[in-house]
């Protein structure tokens, strides 16, 4: 007795169940409504046609709801022209106030300070290949070959040598043994001496200047072949080393 009133309520349950629609027929489809019945309601909706159709704008405030058709502003535009339908205002990137919108490409204004040199239609409407040929046969005219020719070589004056000086003469400082007759060459070598940096650097101009026989400078005015108290001494001494 007790197996009996759950399997009462079981069945009671069973019976009360809705049956699903796909359940009700063979013929129906996906949904609450057969196959047929969808695409008879689809072409009503479309208008009965098979074709591409126009987007219809939704009413303001709705929502398309899923599986509807998509919806534009206005009819396809243009597709040969690919700025059809965008507004004038529209972002540009910051782009200057010379530049237009043409054929979907950001191209300048005619200006005569940019070439059109890359333009087709703007060379072909002035150039030939005439005149094409006519240009090429000036700029080979006008075409030179230089042959290539030497570097000239740049004059080295090689100071002379005090080392060399130094080594070959013997006589001690401030023995004179070249003739010097100008009473005022002491006053003289001092101005004259003071121009140089060292006395290395007076005794190459004394010698390059005709030293130590003769003194055109008044670097020299004792006479002992030294300009401006230079020491041959440490030279020597180096080279006995």
């Amino acid at each position: 007795m007790r197996y009996l009133l759950p399997a009462a309520l079981i069945l009671s349950a069973a019976a009360c169940a809705p049956t699903a629609p796909n359940d009700a027929a063979p013929s129906k489809g996906a949904g609450f409504g057969s196959y047929t019945d969808y695409l008879k309601q689809h072409e009503g909706q479309s208008g009965g046609q098979s074709g591409a159709t126009t987007p219809v704008a939704p009413a303001s405030g709705a929502t398309a709801s899923a599986g509807a058709p998509l919806v534009g502003t206005s009819a396809l535009a243009d597709p040969s022209d690919p700025t059809a339908g965008l507004a004038g205002d529209r972002p540009r990137g910051g782009a200057p106030a010379t530049i237009k919108a043409d054929t979907g490409e950001m191209a300048a204004v005619n200006d005569p300070k940019i070439s059109d040199e890359q333009s087709f239609a703007a060379v072909s409407s002035r150039e030939t290949i005439a005149s094409d040929k006519e240009r090429l046969a000036r700029q080979r005219a006008q075409y030179k070959v230089i042959p290539p020719t030497a570097v000239p070589s740049r004059p080295v004056e090689i100071p002379p040598n005090v080392v060399e000086y130094a080594v070959k003469s013997t006589n001690p400082i401030g023995t004179q043994i070249y003739h010097r007759g100008n009473p005022f060459r002491n006053a003289i070598s001092r101005r004259a001496c003071a121009r140089f940096p060292s006395a290395d650097k007076a005794q190459e101009m004394f010698l390059a200047n005709g030293g130590p026989q003769r003194d055109p400078k008044s670097l020299d005015p004792d006479g002992d072949g030294y300009a401006c108290g230079w020491d041959p001494a440490p030279f020597r001494a180096a080279m006995e080393k």
